[in-house]
């Protein structure tokens, strides 16, 4: 079956403006990637998102803030966002958000829908993932939480058990909310831990609640954690929580905010490393979901010069392409004329240089916290 990428060519309106790190370039230029590496011939399918409605929103947003958001989007300086989220530096207020950030809604509801109803084994939303939101108020760039809406979407159609499997630098803490207590659906998020980085959660102790105890699965890691042992914590919970749980279908948040140059993280990894998580989570979905893979964006603040060539890596898996050796020479060309730095040519960055010591550290930190994870949830997991 065909692989399909949610994108429509109309210009990203959901923006923050010029100084704001989620700039709508960083998904522009991955669309223009792909394509410039010949990755939507074929199979590949290009659907528009869905239609979404404030009828949706209430679904998982609250109405008082689903209400703010819309007096907001359309006059900027009424006042009174403070109490949502809105108009602050993280999450400035914007004409014209709430359609925009509906838009997002409808985009990652049209991948889960491709890949439910079989339209597409796996699809991708790059403009999604804004994993942050919740149910009463914008957090962390986030206005409507839109993996949730995928997810909420699969379950409403006839899924019976979801799985949601967060790779982002910062824990995905608006989906891990939204089903904190709802035993259908597996949410695994693997970040800086919050003792360091934003949103300040996401801790071992943080298993869901009531009938849902263990199904909430959470592995901070230690500032400048690298692929290997990322890789080493993936596989210690990924694969043997999927084991246990048997989702039909799986979706992904794949920010690349994890690389070790990203501005506003600390993590380690290198575009070798997405290569390997994107072998990983294709074969897990064969394993596990028949295949049934929604992949989201996320985050990642390198617009150019990371997230594009991240995120064709993780396409290319989708739709089953080899990554090329060199970035194509019209696509360098152009993210220069639009960002004004020239990305690396290369699409492998090869490793990252850190000592024994640093990397012993890490490991020791990131084998402390899967530990604690499977004391506290893997037990409560598995009779679920």
């Amino acid at each position: 079956m065909a692989t399909a990428l949610i994108w429509d060519d109309d210009p990203i309106e959901y923006d923050f403006g010029p100084e704001h790190p989620l700039r709508p370039e960083r998904v522009e230029l991955t669309v223009a990637l792909i394509r410039a590496c010949g990755f939507t011939g074929g199979d590949v399918q290009t659907l528009p998102r869905d239609a979404f409605t404030e009828t949706d929103l209430a679904r998982l947003h609250t109405p008082a803030y689903v209400a703010a958001v819309q007096r907001l989007s359309r006059d900027p300086h009424a006042g009174g966002g403070g109490a949502f989220g809105l108009g602050s530096s993280d999450n400035p207020i914007f004409r014209g958000m709430h359609e925009a950030s509906m838009e997002v809604c409808g985009a990652s509801v049209a991948a889960a829908r491709a890949v439910w109803e079989g339209t597409a084994r796996h699809a991708f939303n790059p403009a999604g993932g804004l994993h942050h939101a919740m149910p009463a108020r914008a957090h962390g760039f986030c206005i409507y939480d839109d993996p949730a809406f995928a997810i909420e979407w699969l379950l409403r159609h006839g899924a019976r058990r979801v799985a949601y499997v967060d790779v982002d630098t910062h824990h995905g803490d608006g989906v891990q909310a939204m089903f904190y207590a709802d035993p259908r659906v597996l949410t695994i998020s693997l970040h800086e831990s919050g003792q360091y980085l934003f949103p300040g959660t996401g801790f071992p102790d943080e298993i869901g609640s009531g009938d849902a105890r263990g199904t909430s699965l959470n592995v901070p890691l230690a500032p400048t954690t690298a692929g290997e042992v990322y890789l080493e914590a993936f596989d210690a919970v990924v694969p043997p929580a999927l084991d246990a749980f048997s989702p039909e279908v799986m979706v992904t948040q794949l920010g690349c905010d994890t690389h070790v140059t990203d501005p506003l993280a600390h993590l380690a990894l290198t575009t070798d490393d997405y290569v390997a998580l994107a072998e990983r989570f294709d074969r897990l979905a064969e394993r596990f979901t028949g295949g049934r893979w929604v992949a989201l964006g996320g985050g990642g603040y390198q617009i150019a010069s990371v997230v594009p060539r991240a995120w064709a890596i993780y396409f290319a898996r989708l739709c089953g392409e080899e990554v090329p050796a060199e970035v194509p020479w019209d696509w360098l060309h152009l993210a220069e004329e639009r960002v004004g730095e020239r990305p690396p040519a290369l699409f492998l960055d090869g490793g990252v240089r850190l000592s024994p010591e640093r990397v012993a550290i890490t490991r020791r930190a990131a084998r402390d916290s899967v530990e604690e994870l499977k004391r506290h949830a893997f037990d409560l997991l598995e009779r679920i």
